[in-house]
């Protein structure tokens, strides 16, 4: 029977978990400080230690180092509240096992507990092999640095700090920014700074994913389960296990998925849909969103116990226009990137086309940066890349900068003879879309909805109005 020891000064709490735990299996004691844990941990061998963060006496970091200091394989799990996230983050870098955040959730407890339990001990040889002075974590700004670049601005800096702290933790995460700014690429870097890099990082738009399909794509099916289900499926669920799922675009899911969502992350179990077997969900979740989940849940939009699941830790992406001095770095290492696809060799930008780069708003971030540069790529011969072959947005875009309040009433103007019926109504229809996607800083989903298309339609009539334009300027 595996023994475990509570140190905790709140004795109703100690209470609680004893019981519970003595009724999963286990052989418990309870300390009410500090120093009587460190002193029963001393006298007596624990398989497993739950301290507090927070104890009368002193801070469960302090605990942890004397615990550690008398037995290098001490499994310890600290037990902090959400104020002290970053405090607690710090007991990862002394040895703690892992952390987990009040209100403690009795069946979260117990699969931490197990988790930490089936790690293999390290004894004889396997320790004798472990560095004295082990190399630090790669830094999780460098990570995929053939992927992306991070940049130098101080609002990019501070987002690469709070990768480096939340990364090597087991949180879930919510990534904040809008549409392009690479909130995938973030979720990334979280995971390949995780004990969980070696294993899969997987990806879903849950925007682009009908409401019929959305709980067979994550939780997987039984044949026959409903039309269609030909044949047995794994969700990402189980494709991820052991690794982090990425859901993008969170805040479209419907209510009914939201709830079976929120049963997975509190009792780390799930079902198939057709299916009754229980199967293990050892995963960590990473949620984005361009809209504030706080503000969808008070509208009705979004489960509040679901946002408060996932809210154990946020990240908010900076948008491109509010990191200019980036966009230099950017514009290189986007076209070191498009030369290799492309196999040329170009010299770089012409000073004038740098400066619209600048002054341009960048509704799709980077993503836009990113397309602009090689489709700009692609149609430059060698040499420096000029301004002609800049897409009709930016050509036709305001002088001023974004912060201008002038600048956010302007709509560009299509080409075309409006005395032409066909061409008139196109370009209202396009004056409407653009206004549309100001209001909404250019979420096209918000976009879509208020216009009462889907995301699709409104992408195809962006791309002819750009056809248009074109031949009109030919």
């Amino acid at each position: 029977m595996k023994k475990i020891l509570i140190i905790d000064d709140d004795m109703d709490m100690c209470s609680l978990l004893a019981r519970f735990l003595q009724r999963k299996g286990f052989e418990t004691d309870v300390a009410y400080n500090g120093n009587k844990g460190i002193a029963k941990f001393q006298e007596q061998s624990f398989d497993l230690v739950l301290c507090d963060f927070r104890l009368g006496d002193k801070e469960g970091r302090a605990v942890l180092k004397e615990i550690k200091a008398m037995d290098p394989q001490a499994i310890v799990i600290i037990i902090t509240g959400y104020s002290d996230i970053k405090m607690a983050v710090e007991v990862i870098k002394y040895g703690a096992y892992d952390y987990i955040t009040k209100p403690l959730v009795p069946e979260e407890v117990l699969n931490l507990i197990n988790n930490a339990l089936q790690q293999p001990p390290l004894t004889g040889s396997r320790l004798a092999q472990l560095p004295m002075n082990p190399a630090p974590a790669k830094k999780a700004g460098s990570l995929n640095n053939k992927e992306f670049v991070t940049g130098e601005s101080n609002s990019t800096k501070e987002l690469y700090r709070q990768i480096e702290l939340i990364a090597p933790t087991n949180y879930s995460v919510i990534i904040y920014g809008e549409s392009g700014t690479g909130k995938e690429v973030i979720a990334k870097a979280i995971h390949e700074g995780s004990r969980r890099k070696d294993k899969p990082f997987v990806a879903l738009d849950c925007g682009t994913i009908s409401k019929e399909l959305a709980g067979s794509e994550l939780f997987g099916h039984m044949k026959g389960a409903f039309t269609g289900a030909q044949a047995d499926k794994e969700g990402l669920f189980e494709i991820a296990y052991g690794g982090t799922l990425f859901l993008d675009e969170i805040a479209n899911l419907s209510p009914d998925i939201q709830a079976a969502l929120l049963r997975v992350i509190q009792e780390r179990k799930f079902k198939r849909v057709g299916g009754t077997k229980e199967i293990e969900a050892d995963v960590r979740v990473i949620v984005a969103s361009n809209e504030n989940l706080q503000d969808a849940y008070r509208k009705g939009k979004f489960r509040e116990d679901l946002y408060h699941r996932f809210n154990e830790f946020s990240v908010n992406i900076p948008s491109l226009r509010d990191r200019r001095e980036d966009i230099p770095l950017f514009a290189s290492f986007f076209l070191q990137k498009a030369c290799s696809e492309l196999n040329k060799e170009l010299d770089g930008f012409e000073d004038e086309v740098m400066q619209m780069f600048i002054n341009y708003s960048w509704p799709g971030n980077l993503r836009e940066f990113k397309n602009v540069v090689r489709r700009a790529a692609l149609l430059t011969a060698s040499g420096l890349i000029n301004s002609n072959v800049l897409p009709w947005e930016m050509l036709t875009a305001p002088t001023t900068l974004p912060g201008d309040a002038s600048s956010l009433q302007t709509v560009p103007r299509m080409a075309g003879n409006d005395t032409n019926l066909k061409s008139a109504a196109s370009h209202a229809e396009y004056e409407t879309i653009m206004n549309v996607l100001k209001q909404v800083r250019f979420n096209k989903t918000k976009a879509a909805d208020i216009l009462k298309i889907d995301r699709k339609t409104l992408y195809n009539k962006l791309r002819a109005y750009e056809e248009m334009q074109q031949q009109a300027s030919q």
